[in-house]
């Protein structure tokens, strides 16, 4: 575990300004309105020559029952007791209030050692509230702006001291973690039979966006794994607004779970939060390798779920269905069917998507869903050799042949795969803007079947271009 800062305070004090600023990203969502922020966001903070694992939480605010400011509070707690050192933040322009001393006042109570940070100090109007937080019982307070950047070497000095204490009784470990940590090589036959080296990234951790509209149960299914209440939940739709990602392992593996907030209609989007909430779990989709689209049983890929399952296979990312509160339903073999012709009239371009029904407050079924993940994945990193695809190809064109084009037939020379992450595959031919989009396919379809691909997107590509081995029979 590495050295770990927690930044909390009342909301709208600039919790989240800061967290972007020492991540040196803007992963947290930030905006005026208070109470943005609901779960507890991690990342890798830098200041100077720091680096440490920074915590982002809710806005603390006195409540004890099962309202959702309640467990937000709760959360809040939870990345206290994680924690090395708590940051402890307030607005200076608006001076100290009665919810800063009540919380100055519950710190001062826990072990954690507490640093006093005053924001929004760019200018004189934050004099007042500077010299009112001594009143805090916290020590003395360390100005800056978190929003202009101005006095970050205040923060740098408040976090030194405990930093390298910490480094000083963790130093071994911190050794044995760095030699784990590095760039691991694997060496690999090529194509023509060479020995070459190349990074393994079997070992990097595979990255599974959940994503899905409000309150199907992403969040409760990620809870489930984890083992423990590390996301808010809740009847209340739409808790979730950052994206989350968790670190998890399953069987030995590294897995890279992140929680997104659900995605409705952008027509019914009216909310600036909410828009800002959807855009980040767009850039989950983008940065993720799996994407898992959690259904409400209940209602079988409604035209949302159908938008974001286009724009995962627009992006390239494996998709699966997973279809959650499957307890619930009655007529199970009715669903699943309904589900099945809605995805073959809706998404034909990609065959085989994997559907895992389960439930996720139960756990009932949620056994089958990463060994699904792991296949789908393992078909998303597929690669053919380049002679059995051209053996292939003959075989197809010789079974089906291309279509005249302006009284000549179209020839299609060569193919090879350019990449995987999706499968993308490249055919040189004579005339490649005359073949029809019918006959790519035609192709894909074939690439799919006879070689195993289902479930992911397959891209196939053409380019004008000679056989680059018809020179060396030539020669021969």
């Amino acid at each position: 575990m590495p050295f770990t800062v927690a930044i909390v305070g009342r909301p709208n004090v600039g919790k989240s300004t800061l967290f972007n600023r020492l991540v040196g990203k803007k992963l947290a969502i930030v905006d005026d309105t208070p109470g943005v922020t609901r779960d507890r966001r991690e990342g890798t903070g830098r200041i100077g020559d720091l680096e440490f694992k920074v915590i982002d939480t809710a806005g603390l605010e006195e409540a004890f029952d099962d309202s959702l400011e309640a467990r937000m509070r709760e959360q809040t707690e939870h990345a206290l007791d994680e924690a090395d050192i708590t940051l402890f933040m307030i607005d200076a322009r608006a001076g100290i209030t009665p919810l800063d001393s009540h919380f100055a006042d519950w710190l001062r109570g826990r072990d954690n050692p507490v640093i006093l940070l005053a924001n929004k100090c760019e200018g004189s109007a934050a004099d007042n509230g500077i010299y009112e937080s001594y009143g805090l019982g916290l020590g003395e307070p360390f100005p800056f702006s978190a929003e202009h950047g101005v006095g970050m070497n205040n923060v740098y000095d408040a976090i030194q001291p405990a930093y390298d204490k910490w480094m000083e009784e963790n130093a071994a470990l911190i050794e044995e973690e760095k030699l784990l940590a590095q760039v691991q090589t694997r060496t690999i036959i090529n194509e023509e039979g060479e020995e070459i080296e190349e990074i393994d990234t079997s070992k990097s951790p595979l990255q599974i966006a959940i994503v899905g509209r409000p309150n199907v149960g992403k969040s409760t299914l990620i809870n489930h794994f984890l083992g423990t209440e590390r996301l808010l939940t809740g009847p209340e739709a739409g808790i979730t607004r950052d994206s989350i990602a968790l670190d998890f392992e399953v069987d030995g593996r590294k897995i890279k779970l992140i929680d997104t907030a659900g995605m409705r209609r952008r027509t019914k989007v009216n909310e600036k939060v909410e828009t800002l909430s959807a855009a980040d779990s767009r850039r989950a989709i983008r940065f993720a390798q799996v994407v898992c689209l959690v259904l409400d049983s209940s209602l079988m890929l409604e035209k949302q779920d159908l938008t974001i399952a286009k724009e995962t296979i627009d992006e390239g990312r494996a998709l699966i269905i997973v279809c959650n509160k499957w307890d619930a339903v009655k007529d199970r073999k009715e669903q699943l069917q309904k589900l099945a012709d809605r995805m073959e009239t809706s998404m034909p371009q990609v065959r085989g998507i994997p559907i895992v029904t389960l439930s996720a407050k139960t756990g009932r079924g949620t056994d089958k869903l990463f060994p699904a993940i792991f296949q789908l994945y393992e078909n998303w990193n597929i690669r053919v050799p380049t002679g059995k695809l051209n053996r292939w190809l003959e075989q197809m064109t010789e079974a089906h042949p291309p279509p005249l084009a302006q009284g000549r037939r179209l020839r299609l020379r060569y193919m090879t795969q350019a990449k995987t992450r999706p499968p993308t595959f490249v055919i040189f031919a004579n005339k490649p803007g005359d073949l029809p989009g019918s006959y790519l396919r035609y192709i894909a379809n074939g690439i799919r079947e006879d070689f195993g691909i289902d479930g992911v997107p397959i891209r196939v590509m053409m380019r004008k271009g000679e056989n680059p081995y018809e020179s060396k029979k030539k020669k021969r």
